[in-house]
């Protein structure tokens, strides 16, 4: 019996560039409003639910409605005889399953992380996604196998779309390609329609050389005056790449503006305002080019550091808590930290690396030193870059002297 995902002992996320014919991008697009209308069927259900629970007189009428409630949210089949045009548009029940797993998904994570919310109505947008298993048959694991595979290193087959071109970082993966498992996949359309495969990839196998051990520790200070500073003295500079095309994003953004005004007085659905739609385009690549370009700076740093040192070492960041402050908002989130900690989280269970993170209390106050902390009229202010402490009088880098506090700090805890 072939082992589950969970049960592997390596796990890795693959995207991919896919290119569907047109008939392709139809079936695609079929799914994504089935998977939404699934979602929100199911959000639409539960809210009758909750009022139905409500009504103090127990009336069979209100019982019987609840029990069919129940049998409907229950019952991918029942879903397909209510609403015959999903069987009509080639839907096939696994997309529809998969919204209902997403759905319960949601549910639990608002039980375990109250701040992430129920779950509510999924509105129409231009980008959009649905999900498929992997079904492996006696012919056992691998790339090459199950309903969702690849049939050589530049086209993939799945389910309910057949042959499609891909391009992307999968040629690698074909070196131990009998060892690994594909799990789930999710085709997704961008806002600039573009198409995206996503695979969930389990091995037994590494996926990548983790290589001999470095002996090597580091902590890294996260700012918004330069991106990185770590515990050696190296600074990596903040690229501000979202700063870079804000005026001419805003530009584009009013020209929408008023693109979608004018379509409003002509009482034409925006949809169908073509305009309207080239502009949103338009501004969807400056978006995109802006997300790519981070992504690739994020991945560079990330890997660098992982793959250099045994342990590295990195404060706790709240940047929702700290998007609340409106003069650093936007340098906050240009600057994607919660983004980089993803990264190094993954990667480092990737390369066999440890990743710590600490509290960052008093980092910024301490001296790496003697350990004074400076309280009151001393603390530093985020204009104070440079100081010297007045017990023992060392000179200070502001972030350097931050970054060798929280290497202490990860390693009395290691």
């Amino acid at each position: 019996m072939a082992q589950k995902m969970a049960d592997l002992a390596y796990h890795y996320g693959l995207k991919v560039r896919i290119f569907p014919s047109t008939k392709q991008k139809r079936t695609i697009d079929n799914n994504i409003n089935a998977s939404r209308f699934a979602y929100n069927e199911m959000v639409a259900i539960d809210k009758e639910l909750f009022a139905l629970s409500h009504v103090k007189t127990p009336i069979s009428i209100v019982q019987d409605r609840i029990a069919y409630l129940n049998r409907r949210k229950n019952n991918t089949q029942m879903l397909f005889a209510i609403h015959p045009w999903l069987a009509g548009t080639g839907i096939g029940t696994d997309v529809i399953d998969q919204a209902r797993r997403a759905y319960q998904s949601a549910w639990r994570s608002f039980r375990q992380v109250h701040r992430s919310g129920v779950p509510v109505f999924h509105h129409k947008r231009a980008d959009g996604s649905y999900q498929l298993p992997t079904r492996y048959t006696k012919l056992g694991v691998g790339l090459m196998n199950g309903s969702n595979r690849f049939l050589d290193q530049k086209h993939v087959t799945i389910s309910g779309l057949g042959k499609i071109r891909v391009s992307g970082s999968q040629k690698r993966l074909f070196s131990h390609m009998e060892d690994i498992r594909i799990g789930t996949v999710t085709v997704r359309r961008d806002a600039t329609d573009r198409y995206y495969l996503s695979m969930q990839l389990g091995s037994n196998t590494p996926f990548v050389n983790t290589g001999k051990a470095i002996q090597s520790a580091i902590g890294i200070d996260l700012n918004t005056e330069n991106f990185l500073t770590d515990s050696d003295g190296n600074v990596v500079a903040n690229p501000r790449y979202y700063r870079a095309i804000r005026g001419k994003l805003a530009q584009q953004q009013r020209k929408l503006a008023r693109r979608a005004l004018r379509a409003k007085k002509e009482h034409r659905p925006l949809r169908d305002a073509k305009n309207y739609q080239k502009q949103r385009v338009l501004i969807a690549n400056l978006q995109r080019e802006v997300t790519n370009r981070r992504n690739a700076f994020l991945h560079l740093v990330s890997t660098a550091l992982i793959k250099n040192h045994d342990l590295v070492v990195a404060e706790e960041l709240r940047s929702k808590n700290m998007l609340r402050n409106h003069a650093l908002a936007m340098s906050i989130a240009d600057v994607g930290w919660r983004t980089f900690l993803r990264m190094l989280t993954y990667k480092a269970a990737l390369y066999g690396r440890k990743l710590v993170t600490v509290n960052p209390r008093n980092t910024t106050q301490t001296c790496s030193d003697c350990g004074f902390v400076l309280m009151g009229e001393q603390k530093l202010t985020l204009a104070d870059r440079k100081w010297t402490c007045p017990y023992c009088g060392t000179y200070h880098i502001r972030d350097h002297n931050a970054a060798k506090n929280i290497l202490a700090k990860g390693l009395a805890l290691n």
